[in-house]
């Protein structure tokens, strides 16, 4: 497996979490890595990425309570999410993205980890 998303859960709004995703070695040092989400009956959206060098971006939905990071010793990217809202209910994807806004990505999606957003 290229990457794989986990840490998904049910928090409730206003709550945090933090998503991790495996990445194999060979890309985590040769490639720029992106969060992904798809909410029920809607559009996979792009939400955050990080370049090689550590640059990030965000989507305007998450900005200001989202932090993208990534660890070169465990080779896994994270996404914290802080106040959360029930909008963030999807389930959550990483990939490799070729553009700033990952508008397309290099690899086949995986399974993702689904994140709920309730009370």
């Amino acid at each position: 497996v290229q990457l794989q998303a986990f840490g998904g859960g049910l928090v409730q709004p206003g709550g945090f979490l933090r998503l991790s995703c495996l990445v194999s070695r060979s890309i985590f040092r040769s490639s720029d890595l992106g969060w992904f989400r798809q909410a029920p009956g809607k559009q996979r959206e792009f939400i955050a990425r990080i370049t090689r060098g550590g640059d990030t971006n965000y989507a305007d939905s998450v900005k200001g309570r989202f932090t993208i990071s990534k660890d070169a010793v465990e080779n896994t990217m994270y996404l914290q999410m802080n106040s959360l809202i029930p909008e963030d209910t999807a389930v959550y994807l990483c990939n490799v993205p070729l553009d700033y806004a990952g508008t397309y990505v290099r690899l086949l999606w995986g399974q993702g980890t689904l994140v709920t957003v309730s009370s």
